[in-house]
């Protein structure tokens, strides 16, 4: 869970600002969007196996 404390006299804006830098640092924002409507199964197993071959792309360099 992310947790955010205001420093000193930081104003809403800037720490709600801060808290939706935390969730796309987190990844959480990029796991809503996608459950957030109906993946058909063969979308995400082309999807796992791009992203398996950018992981082995970068390892490689």
């Amino acid at each position: 869970m992310i947790k955010v404390k205001p420093r000193g006299n930081e104003s809403v804006q800037q720490l709600l600002r801060r808290f939706k830098r935390l969730c796309q640092r987190e990844g959480l924002t990029r796991d809503i969007k996608r459950t957030s409507y109906y993946e058909k199964p063969s979308e995400k197993k082309r999807r796992q196996s791009r992203k398996a071959v950018r992981r082995a792309v970068e390892s490689r360099d």
